[in-house]
């Protein structure tokens, strides 16, 4: 890499306090209208996005996520959010044994939207459950900013994926789905 290419290089550091990411599970089986499709909230991640000013060229972002930080954030009866929690952290995603999901990119393409608009297309590998898989698409809008960059979109992940044990309680009659939906609005502010 040339000096000045490397002088064109941005970084930006992700900013979970300013961010919004959460994941959705949804529930099926006999007593499922009486269930939660829960909203779990990512509160603590950290990580830094880079590319080669105004050309997006060699874009890069890694995400490394607390496990143990993702929380009920639906209005649920505090029994029932505890209970939840402690079935999440312990029986689902076992973060005694893994206690980060790191998502690594290894390809982004942006497109031209609009006024400091793009669409973005994000390929990587994700860690989750001691369990790597690569060629996990993302898809969304990065919005450049004076003060950052905000990123948002959705993308969806099987469990089974990642040998993760499909929960249910009631002797079945209520279960998770496989699918989780993941949604993101995320901050990112220039490194100095």
């Amino acid at each position: 890499m040339t000096t000045e290419v490397a002088q064109q290089f941005e970084r930006y550091s992700l900013d979970a306090a300013a961010s919004k990411f959460t994941a959705q599970a949804f529930a099926e089986g006999l007593l499922s209208a009486f269930g939660h499709d829960p909203v779990i909230g990512i509160n603590d991640f950290s990580g830094e996005a880079s590319f080669v000013a105004d050309t997006f060229e060699s874009a890069s972002i890694k995400l490394t996520i607390k496990a143990d930080s993702l929380a009920v954030v639906a209005n649920v009866k505090d029994k029932d959010r505890q209970d939840l929690e402690r079935m999440m952290r312990e029986e689902v995603l076992e973060i005694g044994k893994f206690p980060e999901i790191v998502f690594e990119s290894n390809n982004i393409t942006l497109s031209k939207a609009g006024t400091d608009r793009y669409r973005a297309r994000v390929i990587g590998d994700l860690n989750l459950h001691g369990v790597k898989q690569s060629n996990i698409w993302i898809s969304g809008e990065v919005v450049m900013g004076g003060e950052g960059v905000r990123a948002k979109g959705e993308f969806a992940i099987k469990q089974t994926d990642f040998k993760i044990k499909l929960v249910s309680v009631a002797g079945g009659t209520l279960k998770i789905k496989n699918e989780v939906k993941c949604s993101f609005d995320i901050v990112a502010r220039p490194v100095k």
